[in-house]
């Protein structure tokens, strides 16, 4: 396989770590999005995946050896997600099917694939615990499996290989992202030091008494990598995590310490970021002034509903990975430092105070 890679979603978490990755392994890279962030070696390319023609005529003379789909678009209800998430899969492996030049297409979903859609999250009959690949679909509509559908049939219409990767939560950063648990903490963490309200952990008893796991973008992308390189993961799905588990009982006092704080005590009752966040607009706009943040928009650094929906889960939710290690992918990293250096981060990029 060549070296040329198209990013898709390189303005999210995972895509930026993904094109940060392959230009630090010497990969010429593009990355597509609706807006395109500078960012070293990547060549942007802005196109929407919903437009074709317009997608079509932005990829012309783009000719990516492998292909990593990491962008998904949020809608009213799974239906939409469905129809429309899976057209965008569609139309970027439709638009690059003249070049004939892909080798392989890395899919990035996630452990909805086990817990259902956000209409049915975390509820009916659910696959025990750890989550194992081979634990199949549920019998529920599910965009994950729409967009998989399109990269099945397009890789036995044009022959090349596939892979799709299940992280769980994922840690770092990105701005205007929809999906964000690490910002969404440091922002709330800021809040409440700033306004002497307690730390308190929003979500189940479940959740902070039971076991979890997470994924670091920054592994993500070495496992993206990793199966795209490897001929025995061809054609494969995956689960991806850090490696560690964890309850949040534990990792709330970790990331309080980190910012200065006591957290409250956990009364098991569940108390959402959407609430306890919702004045909080003006709030953040006056310390990113003070600060001189680079960001006073709220919502774009912060996405309570989505941090809600993990932390306020009624099940206990951990991953095997024992069919990536079994392949020989070995990394491993420490879910609380991996919260240490996405806040490090933010602050010297001057997102937090």
């Amino acid at each position: 396989m060549g070296k040329t890679a198209l990013v898709v979603g390189t303005s999210g978490i995972v895509g930026g770590a993904t094109a940060h990755l392959l230009v630090e392994q010497g990969w010429s890279v593009l990355g597509l999005a609706r807006n395109p962030a500078a960012q070293g070696g990547v060549t942007p390319i802005a196109a929407d995946l919903q437009d074709f023609a317009g997608l079509a005529a932005a990829l012309a003379g783009c000719k990516p050896d492998a292909v990593f789909i990491a962008t998904w678009s949020r809608q009213a209800n799974e239906a939409e997600n469905i129809r429309v998430n899976a057209a965008m899969v569609r139309n970027l492996l439709d638009a690059l099917r003249p070049a004939g030049n892909v080798r392989h297409v890395a899919l990035v979903t996630g452990l909805k694939h086990y817990l259902g859609p956000f209409e049915a999250y975390g509820k009916g009959v659910l696959p025990q615990t750890p989550f194992r690949e081979e634990q199949g679909r549920l019998e529920v509509d599910n965009f994950y499996y729409a967009q998989e559908d399109e990269v099945f049939a397009a890789a036995a219409r044009d022959g090349f290989g596939w892979s799709v990767h299940r992280p769980h939560t994922v840690i770092g950063k990105a701005v205007g992202n929809a999906m964000n648990m690490g910002t969404t903490l440091a922002t709330y963490a800021t809040l409440c030091r700033e306004t002497g309200r307690p730390f308190r952990f929003p979500g189940s008893a479940a959740q902070w008494h039971g076991l979890t796991d997470m994924t670091d973008a920054r592994l993500l992308a070495r496992h993206l990598l990793w199966a795209t390189q490897t001929a025995a993961a061809r054609d494969q799905a995956f689960n991806v995590v850090n490696g560690d588990v964890f309850r949040w009982s534990w990792m709330w006092g970790r990331i309080a310490d980190w910012f200065g704080l006591t957290p409250a005590p956990f009364d098991g009752t569940v108390s959402p970021l959407e609430v306890q966040m919702a004045q909080d607009v003006p709030v953040w706009r006056a310390i990113a002034a003070r600060e001189g943040l680079v960001e006073g928009d709220l919502s774009r650094l912060a996405s309570p509903w989505h941090t809600d929906a993990d932390l306020g889960r009624p099940i206990e939710v951990v991953t095997d990975m024992g069919k990536s290690r079994k392949l020989g992918f070995t990394a491993y990293q420490a879910t609380d430092e991996a919260f240490f250096d996405l806040f490090a981060q933010l602050r010297t990029d001057r997102l937090i105070p």
